[in-house]
């Protein structure tokens, strides 16, 4: 439990300061990092990361799309099936997120286990 704590703020922080230099797949980096220094167990292994970056894009594109009254997040809400809800908008943002930083954690696992095995 504890593991998963450090490994969810880790992914957090680590995500922060990678988003400041790289493009959107600084969320992909941060969970192989945590992942390989911070072992998790079992499902937590996909969920931690996962839940990570679904609150930390969620809350960072609420914030950003609150500045201009949710202008933009409106009109590609309308673009894609979501009714014009630019709060779906962030949800689904966050969840696409949250899946590749999930896979990217599974990865980090499957590296860490590779090399045990040597």
């Amino acid at each position: 439990m504890k593991n998963n704590i450090i490994n969810f703020f880790a992914t957090i922080v680590l995500t922060i300061l990678l988003s400041n230099f790289l493009p959107w797949w600084s969320v992909m980096t941060a969970a192989l990092a945590t992942s390989l220094f911070i072992p998790l167990k079992k499902t937590a292994v996909f969920f931690v990361p996962f839940l990570a970056i679904l609150v930390f894009w969620g809350i960072y594109s609420f914030i950003l799309s609150s500045g201009n009254d949710y202008t933009l997040a409106k009109r590609i809400a309308v673009l894609l099936p979501l009714g014009g809800n630019p709060y779906a908008l962030m949800l689904v943002t966050g969840i696409v997120g949250g899946v590749a930083a999930g896979v990217t954690g599974i990865f980090g696992k499957q590296i860490t286990l590779a090399s045990k095995e040597r």
